[in-house]
């Protein structure tokens, strides 16, 4: 039986086969190879992964992502679609749709939409609801950075409390957008903010994520 986090890896796979190596992302200083290798290495190489939380484990994420940046972008993609070892504890199905619908849904939005003639793709209900228990769950997490209070808000009104505070931004969009505002991409989510000027300025201007 398929799962989320089988078809967003999919999806995924698909996107960065169908812009190619060099094309921009929306992470930092990342193409498409780099986000393609960051997938791998994150699934393949636990001994190196932990380094984007790990201070003394970063130079060698860095190294072995080197590493992997540096080989055939087509072998890239087969690694994603082939998913992880089956001693990975990301074999393990419940592990992995909990901890990879979220992950590869937000790296191929980082790839879509750093295109210049991206379009919007349409969720179907089941997905956003799964998106937006995500963010019931984990919201407080990603907006533990808010300089202010921070509310996000479905369209039909059901909210979350990402950040305790006041001021109070309240941001309102479909839960596929405010995930993505959740983590840290505000310039390319679709929501509405509602607040004090001042606040709403910091909120989209602040760190926001995991990390």
């Amino acid at each position: 039986m398929s799962t989320h986090a089988k078809r967003e890896r999919l999806l995924l796979a698909d996107l960065l086969e169908a812009v190619g190596p060099d094309a921009p992302t929306l992470c930092d200083g990342w193409l498409a190879r780099d986000l393609a290798a960051h997938v791998v290495v994150r699934e393949r190489r636990p001994d190196a992964a932990g380094g984007t939380l790990v201070p003394a484990l970063r130079s060698r994420l860095e190294r072995v992502q080197a590493e992997f940046v540096a080989k055939p972008y087509d072998e890239l993609l087969q690694l994603i679609r082939t998913g992880p070892p089956k001693m990975s504890p990301f074999s393990i199905k419940q592990l992995d749709e909990a901890a990879n619908t979220v992950e590869f849904y937000i790296h191929a939005e980082d790839v879509r939409r750093a295109q210049p003639d991206w379009t919007p793709r349409e969720l179907d209900r089941v997905f956003a609801d799964t998106l937006w228990a995500r963010l019931e769950k984990g919201g407080r997490v990603m907006g533990r950075k808010a300089p202010v209070g921070l509310v996000l808000r479905r369209p039909d009104g059901q909210t979350a409390v990402a950040h305790r505070g006041t001021p109070v931004v309240t941001v309102t969009g479909e839960p596929s957008e405010l995930l993505l505002f959740a983590f840290g991409r505000q310039a390319v989510a679709d929501v509405r903010l509602e607040g004090d000027e001042a606040a709403v300025t910091a909120v989209r201007e602040a760190k926001l994520g995991l990390t």
